[in-house]
């Protein structure tokens, strides 16, 4: 077994990675060669394999993250200071029904290694056939005017709502929405909510109006749909003298529906997960990403489903996703969903390349390329079966890409409305945010997760020292007791749960 000091992730990479720091003059094996680092180089952080000439493009991941902006010698810390971005707000992608064809192929091979024997979860099966993996109460405010009221319900709930194996506890999705949007923002903040009023995860809902707003409780509850009405109720807190006595009342009567619910062995292919990453370093595309994307594999080859989002982080390592298309026509979608996102920044005179954040570059990454290459590991070798927008919920099993923004809550609400049952969140420099759904952090080094244990649930730098294989199967045995009800993700554990909202247009 190894314990790595630099790694070259990919064989015709110009550059290698620091596991840990190096000191200036320090010699380092890198694939039989002897490399003298002329800097100091921070754990995370690249140094050059060979002379770079200037204007020549370095490679990592195997694909350029960009150029060089000045002659860097071999040995040479490389970074934001000597190397740039080759992206533009255009780019020309080609189908190639080849390599498509050659995934397909080894997703295929993955498919025989599972069968007949799918792990199985403990879940709530829901009178629509899906499952969820927690049974809470919900309150989803169709306009912000209600939050409050909606946060003294839930300080009344967890004191008069007794704890029980049927009840996972309650919950409201505050937001500032609702009234005085306009337009495609107005729609896309109602359904969102309607998404949430459908997940699974939640046993009961209440839907709490005021009933002046511009998401009319009557148009909200036609957008909504059919519901068990034993599951969903409706509230407009205009039509009552007492808005709290009847919302206890209504939430009562959701929880006393709830105590018939119990777990049952499902397997682990009804599973819907998405996956996300936020605080990215140097370590994250190496360990944590691919980590996810391991699993991302084998949760596509049992017959599950896998999201992924973030449509800025794909930038620069987009084509590699659209050669593994299931067809020509989940190709042009794809297109189409990473044009319509730079044409998305174009309208507000930006440039698409105004990424990674200042913590991601302390941690390692260069350019939006390096930070992209390294996001869409999580997403592993599976072939992309549909392409969502935002605000669409899971259609097909197997590798979704949905629109959204990288900014973490937006996109842990859009992956959650999707249908996720629990996320995966990778980082590198530790977050605690939760989603309304468990979310589980993986950190990209040990030493994060021996900093913020009470954030982290997953150290994925054990990859740096011990067996993949071994690795892999304890991370798919706490993502089984996590979905069972058997443990919590930190979020959980601490109570950070949250949602935003997506916004584009004028606020009246």
């Amino acid at each position: 077994m190894q314990t790595y000091t630099v790694l070259k992730v990919h064989p015709e990479d110009s550059v290698a990675v620091a596991i840990r720091p190096l000191s200036q003059g320090e010699v380092v094996d890198v694939a039989g060669l002897q490399i003298a680092v002329a800097t100091d180089i921070p754990a995370g952080h690249k140094f050059a394999l060979k002379a770079i000439a200037k204007g020549e493009k370095v490679i990592k991941y195997g694909a350029p993250i960009g150029y060089a902006v000045t002659d860097i010698a071999c040995g040479e810390h490389v970074h934001a200071a000597n190397i740039k971005t080759t992206l533009s707000e255009s780019a020309e992608y080609v189908y190639d029904k080849m390599q498509s064809e050659q995934f397909a192929l080894k997703a295929e091979q993955r498919s025989k290694e599972w069968e007949g024997r799918v792990p199985t979860i403990k879940a709530y099966r829901r009178s629509n056939g899906a499952i969820g993996i927690r049974n809470e109460l919900w309150i989803v405010p169709t306009v912000g005017c209600v939050n409050k009221i909606a946060e003294n319900l839930v300080s009344w709930a967890q004191d008069n709502l007794q704890k029980a194996p049927f009840y996972d506890g309650i919950h409201v999705w505050s937001h500032p929405y609702g009234c005085s949007q306009l337009g495609d923002d107005h729609e896309a903040t109602r359904t969102i909510l309607s998404d949430l009023v459908h997940h699974p995860n939640a046993g009961g809902v209440l839907v709490l109006s005021l009933g002046c707003e511009n998401n009319t409780p009557e148009s909200f509850r036609a957008l909504v749909g059919e519901v068990d009405a034993n599951r969903v109720k409706f509230l407009t807190t205009q039509d009552v003298s007492d808005e709290l006595a009847e919302s206890k009342r209504l939430l009562t009567e959701l929880y006393e529906t709830m105590k018939g619910d119990t777990r049952e062995d499902v397997g682990m292919d009804n599973l819907i997960v998405g996956f996300k990453c936020g605080g990215s370093d140097g370590l994250s595309g190496i360990t944590a990403n691919p980590l996810v994307g391991r699993f991302c594999d084998a949760l596509t080859a049992m017959g599950g489903t896998g999201i992924l989002t973030e449509v800025p982080e794909m930038f620069g390592a987009e084509q590699l996703l659209m050669n593994r298309a299931v067809d020509e026509q989940v190709y042009e979608q794809t297109v189409n969903l990473i044009n319509d996102f730079k044409q998305y920044f174009v309208k507000h005179n930006q440039v698409v390349y105004e990424n990674p954040s200042p913590g991601n570059k302390a941690g390692g990454i260069s350019t939006l390329e390096d930070k992209s290459l390294g996001c869409i590991q999580k997403g592993g070798q599976a072939m992309i079966t549909d392409v969502l927008g935002y605000g669409d919920r899971i259609k097909k099993r197997g590798l979704n890409l949905l629109n959204g923004p990288g900014n973490d809550i937006v996109s842990t609400t859009a992956l959650t409305a999707c249908g996720a049952h629990i996320i995966l969140f990778t980082t590198g420099r530790g977050t605690p945010l939760g989603a309304p759904v468990p979310t589980i952090k993986i950190s990209s080094n040990s030493a994060l997760a021996e900093k913020k244990a009470n954030w982290i649930d997953f150290d994925a730098g054990r990859l740096l020292q011990e067996d993949d294989e071994t690795v892999l199967s304890d991370f798919l045995s706490l993502i089984q007791r996590v979905a069972s009800g058997d443990a919590m993700a930190k979020n959980e554990e601490n109570g950070y749960a949250e949602i935003s909202l997506f916004k584009d247009g004028v606020i009246l």
